[in-house]
């Protein structure tokens, strides 16, 4: 087992992902955006098959996913997406809150 501790706030190790994953490349940086938008459609298919296999939908391979798994999957999705948006922009953890807080804005008053 890894006994190491990491700094594992949100912003810090989107950060950390985004410059392993350009550190790892050789793309020019619009191939890398590209892809990494992409990426999420991957993820979201990973999703959708631990939803499939967590319901028993499919008779040939029933029940081989739990709940827990689409969790980890959501995680990925949203992980992924925040990798994307740093990539595109530096400034991400702005841009993600001043959006959160435009959706909160729309939102209706609580009672």
């Amino acid at each position: 087992m890894d006994d190491r501790t990491y700094d594992t706030s949100v912003w810090p190790t989107v950060d950390r992902l985004h410059t392993w994953l350009d550190e790892a490349n050789d793309r020019p940086a619009e191939q890398e955006l590209l892809l990494r938008v992409l990426k999420l459609a991957e993820e979201v298919g990973e999703t959708a098959e631990a939803v499939i296999g967590a319901s028993g939908q499919n008779p040939r391979k029933g029940f081989s996913h739990t709940w827990r798994d689409v969790e980890a999957e959501l995680c990925d999705v949203v992980l992924t997406a925040m990798v994307a948006l740093r990539t595109l922009t530096p400034d991400a953890e702005r841009v993600f809150t001043a959006h959160v807080e435009s959706v909160a804005r729309r939102m209706p008053d609580p009672d």
